[in-house]
């Protein structure tokens, strides 16, 4: 199969040429039997890295300076289907009538720092909507760009995938899209025409991902062309991507590449310390210099095998072709990371996350970020499990728990089965619930459900 049809394809859409040779680079990749996957043996752990919490305060002043010539770019192109969501997921609300787009409004606000969403055809229509009342939050610059879309691939013929439904044959590229969208959109130039040289790059639903001043300046004095903030791997990580080193720069490795023989030293939390937060920093200069030398930002492929319909798995099994924004860290001599708390790492992608955050276990800092209720230092992060087969969807959840549970004092909240709570209850300790089969567990108004130890719980 050759790549005329593609081009064809996408051609009709209407899509840049940009656009069409990033798909292409992929494509040729994937028919010459590449599979983006990076080995165990051609990589090296990362033992230590500069820490966010020991910057010197004096950089604060060093970001401040600068932050004339920032933006804030949000990543929101999803639509949080996962969690049965059929718009975008940074509409949701998640502190009480306050969305996760209206509290990056505020924060940007704040900074008064111009802010820009990256969205998808999905989404961008309905979250300007959402903003409009914030007034002009990217000043002259424009307030969306507008993300491509790629043919998904016919896993058995390498053709562009063809059925019912035109929307289902496309997908997005993932957000390392953001480097050809800033081009084809016309966002590069116009934003070092506005004297925006940095640019802080975060996911829309990652609610601790703030532009910090003193990290700012610590990206400034550095004079590098890109840094990602990174966090320590725990268990709850060991699936997702890790930082590495291969040939002497950064490198990261996400699932999708590691092969099914690395899979216990992918995990081992001990040997590949940190993870990638999605939250970076990039010097728009350097950026336009290493287009303007390289041609574009080509970053390693990332193969996803799925179904063409993702509610139907029995659906044509296709290839989407996808890379990450994070990915460039590889490509840039003098790129580096910072490690950061985790308290910048806060996103939210399962109903047990949005529960949560909801619940008086997290708190509003005076920048505006949702952080841990320092009333609850001591007992670190809640952990909430729900039961997917009650609780897989936000309808779901909001059906049986309207009213978030005080979580303050709660160590784990661990829901089996269909319990539905309601108002002002109380969880302290380790709670676990489970509803007898085939029937609900109400529980009433205003209880104290007091978990003495793992298993244990009551709905007194």
């Amino acid at each position: 199969m050759s790549f005329a049809p593609f081009k064809a394809k996408m051609e009709a859409a209407a899509l840049p040429a940009e656009a069409i040779a990033a798909f292409q680079r992929h494509y040729t990749q994937l028919k010459a039997g590449e599979t983006g996957l990076i080995p165990e043996a051609s990589i090296s752990p990362v033992e230590g890295l500069a820490d966010a919490e020991a910057l010197p305060p004096r950089l604060e002043a060093v970001g401040r300076a600068a932050l004339p010539h920032a933006v804030i770019i949000k990543l929101n192109g999803g639509l949080g289907t996962s969690m049965g969501l059929d718009a975008a997921k940074a509409l949701l609300k998640v502190r009480g009538a306050l969305s996760f787009l209206d509290l990056i409004a505020r924060q940007a606000r704040r900074l008064d720092c111009p802010l820009i969403l990256m969205d998808s055809f999905a989404t961008q229509a309905d979250s300007l909507a959402a903003l409009a009342p914030y007034g002009p939050l990217s000043g002259a610059l424009p307030p969306s760009l507008l993300q491509h879309k790629v043919p998904k691939v016919d896993q058995a013929t390498l053709g562009p995938v063809a059925g019912p439904g035109e929307a289902l044959n496309w997908c997005p590229p993932g957000h390392g899209d953001l480097y050809t969208a800033l081009v084809t959109r016309g966002a590069l130039n116009a934003l070092r025409a506005d004297g925006r040289r940095y640019a802080f790059i975060s996911n829309a639903d990652n609610l601790g991902a703030t532009l910090d001043l003193r990290v700012l300046g610590a990206f400034v004095e550095s004079a590098a062309p890109l840094m990602m903030e990174v966090a320590d791997r725990t268990t709850a990580d060991r699936k997702g991507g890790h930082l590495a080193w291969r040939d002497a720069r950064l490198i990261l490795r996400e699932a999708a590449q590691r092969a099914p023989e690395d899979a216990a030293a992918f995990q081992d939390v001990q040997r590949h310390r940190y993870f990638n937060t999605n939250n970076l920093w990039i010097d728009l200069e350097a950026l336009a210099a290493y287009i303007a030398r390289e041609g574009g930002v080509r970053l390693p492929m990332i193969c996803n095998a799925k179904p063409r319909d993702p509610r139907d798995p029995r659906s044509t099994p296709v290839y989407q072709l996808e890379s990450a924004v994070g990915a460039a860290i590889g490509l840039f001599e003098g790129a580096w990371a910072l490690r950061v708390p985790r308290a910048r790492f806060a996103p939210v992608k399962t109903c047990a996350d949005l529960l949560a955050v909801r619940s008086d276990a997290y708190t509003l800092d005076e920048a505006g970020r949702l952080v841990l209720n320092p009333r609850r230092a001591a007992l670190g992060p809640v952990r909430v499990q729900l039961d997917d087969r009650f609780y897989k969807h936000v309808e779901d959840l909001e059906a049986r728990i309207p009213n978030p549970p005080s979580l303050l004092h709660c160590a784990r909240l661990r829901l089996e089965g269909d319990v539905r709570l309601g108002q002002g209850v109380r969880c302290v300790g380790d709670v676990v619930l489970r509803a007898p089969e085939g029937a609900p567990l109400w529980v009433a108004d205003g209880a104290l459900l007091d978990g003495g130890g793992a298993g244990r719980g009551s709905a007194a």
